[in-house]
């Protein structure tokens, strides 16, 4: 008998062959980019918060650069590559421009404190406005961009937007403004409370739960769009 012939059974019928199971879906091409970038996001702004709101001494506040330049920039930039290979367009650009903003300042606090740029003293002032005003630009673009997002994701554009704003007005203040500094602080507190919220449905559909109500886009999508903006679930 041909190593290739069917088993025939004893009542002479070859037996139905059973499809088998299909596979779960697993790998570096599936799942959600969320779960890795919302924690290491959240890090981040929480030590950056609670330095500003007065945690450390003014003086102090390179103390948030060790997450912020390690967790926060390495574990963003790790999400921007995996939102990449799953072709999801807006979330690799919403991770990866975060990972540069987060990365950027961490490179500017040790520049400036170690002189690797050549910036005089008083010219520090005026360095961190330049630097405020460039990313707020990029971060209202990015909040402008992304309005057929769920409303949880646009309240934390929006809410980055004020810190930054709070941030320039506080260094562009003379004397520094150090209640401005304090409430940029509390904004970045409040982002990072709702990004909480966003790991915490992220992790519920992971896990086999149900979806957080993330509010309604504040611009529908056409209901022929088939556009590269992900659902809030990714699986």
């Amino acid at each position: 008998m041909s190593a290739d012939a069917p088993v025939v059974g004893r009542a002479g019928t070859v037996p139905e062959q059973q499809p088998a199971a299909e596979a779960p879906a697993v790998g570096p091409l599936h799942g959600n980019p969320a779960a890795l970038g919302l924690p290491c996001f959240i890090a981040g702004s929480v030590v950056l918060g609670l330095a500003l709101v007065g945690v450390v001494p003014v003086a102090a506040l390179g103390a948030a650069v060790p997450i912020i330049l390690t967790a926060t920039s390495i574990g963003l930039f790790l999400a921007t590559i995996w939102a990449a290979s799953l072709g999801q367009t807006a979330v690799a650009s919403v991770f990866g421009i975060f990972a540069g903003f987060w990365l950027s300042y961490a490179v500017l606090s040790l520049g400036l404190n170690h002189n690797w740029f050549g910036i005089p003293l008083t010219s520090v002032r005026v360095t961190f406005e330049l630097f405020l005003i460039s990313w707020l630009v990029v971060i209202v673009m990015l909040t402008l961009a992304t309005l057929r997002l769920p409303m949880a994701f646009t309240g934390v554009f929006l809410l980055v937007d004020l810190a930054l704003l709070l941030l320039f007005l506080a260094f562009n203040a003379i004397p520094l403004s150090t209640g401005l500094l304090k409430a940029a602080g509390w904004v970045i507190l409040v982002f990072a409370a709702i990004g909480v919220y966003l790991y915490a449905d992220v992790v519920s559909q992971a896990t086999g739960g149900g979806a957080y109500p993330l509010g309604k886009p504040l611009l529908p999508r056409p209901r022929s769009s088939k556009g590269s903006v992900p659902a809030p679930r990714q699986g």
